[in-house]
């Protein structure tokens, strides 16, 4: 009781009623919700990545996109990681952050949920990328790893060889059995489905 007889006289003393704010509540300013200006930037951002996650851009917001020493369609060997030995298939090639998919090599399982009623879900594998400084091109002919160099032929060409056997990697014939063997593949998975 003295306490609060106290507490009284410090509140008189300051020249302040108790009435004025004891038991109500404290409604602090809101400002005036600001509309945000549409257009304000070219490419809005749709979430916020980690500073690992982000693409290195050039001042134009385009990704930088890296030189590899491998192409669509180049058999190459897998020389670290888990699956170090596996020799593959290119199919596919990520510039922006140097990274390939081989066939059948870095198998990740992947759990799919049902899309329709009575449908199961399903566990698949997929294949996940894996950084091409972890790939070295292969001849099959002489079951060699080998590294790439690049020469200019006679008829002004520049090609790319494999620097052990001599083997040019790069000609006419094999770039277009690749293509017609993707346009193949595209076919039959869209006859399937």
């Amino acid at each position: 009781m003295a306490t609060m007889a106290a507490l009284q006289s410090s509140f008189t003393s300051l020249s302040l009623s108790s009435s004025s704010f004891l038991g109500q509540r404290f409604s602090p300013i809101i400002p005036p919700l600001v509309k945000p200006t549409e257009h304000a930037c070219p490419c809005p951002i749709v979430m916020k990545l980690k500073r690992w996650e982000r693409k290195k851009c050039k001042p134009n917001s385009l990704p930088i996109l890296h030189k590899m020493h491998v192409k669509i369609g180049d058999t190459v060997k897998v020389i670290s990681g888990r699956d170090k030995g596996k020799i593959g298939e290119i199919t596919k090639i990520f510039k922006h952050n140097s990274t390939v998919v081989v066939k059948d090599i870095n198998l990740k399982t992947k759990h799919m949920k049902s899309r329709e009623e009575g449908e199961p879900g399903q566990i698949l594998k997929v294949e996940a990328p894996v950084h091409s400084s972890n790939v070295m091109l292969y001849s099959k002919d002489q079951n060699v790893a080998s590294r790439v160099g690049h020469k200019t032929l006679e008829n002004g060409k520049r090609v790319r060889y494999l620097i052990k056997t001599g083997e040019i990697i790069d000609s006419a014939e094999k770039w277009n059995g690749t293509i017609k063997e993707k346009k193949k593949t595209e076919v039959a998975a869209a006859a399937a489905s």
